[in-house]
């Protein structure tokens, strides 16, 4: 997986998605990062609900994201 660039679309995060997802295929989640937070939104649905998660707690996280 390669993530690629969806854009700001409020003005202050930059979200990036995941290359499994496409405009035309199934959608993904998307991340933001800043040093302190971690955020995460479904594509399909940017202005819905989002996450905010530690970098410890993505950390965590992340192996059972990527199934290792």
């Amino acid at each position: 997986m390669t993530l690629k660039p969806s854009g700001r679309a409020d003005g202050k995060l930059e979200w990036i998605k995941s290359s499994y997802s496409s405009d035309d295929g199934p959608s993904c989640v998307e991340v933001a990062t800043t040093p302190a937070t971690i955020h995460v939104r479904d594509s399909k649905n940017p202005n819905g609900p989002r996450l905010a998660l530690t970098p410890a707690t993505w950390e965590t996280f992340l192996p059972y994201a990527s199934g290792h």
